[in-house]
């Protein structure tokens, strides 16, 4: 699995794991949903301060974005 599908994957997993849509996340990281939709889904490659947002959002270390399963 490459990066961006492994950001990909564990962001899907965190999100609904704390029970948040991708409109919940796109407002507490500041991150656009139809933005947000394109990293969820490999599509998009964030950088590291949009991935930062999303991670600090989540309230996990930027790193769990990057875990491997």
């Amino acid at each position: 699995m490459d990066a961006k599908s492994r950001v990909a994957s564990n962001l899907r997993r965190l999100r609904t794991d704390r029970g948040l849509t991708q409109e919940d996340l796109s407002e507490r990281s500041n991150v656009h949903q139809t933005y947000l939709s394109g990293v969820e889904s490999a599509k998009r490659n964030p950088t590291v301060e949009v991935l930062e947002r999303i991670a600090a959002a989540l309230r996990v270390d930027v790193s769990e974005l990057f875990r491997k399963p």
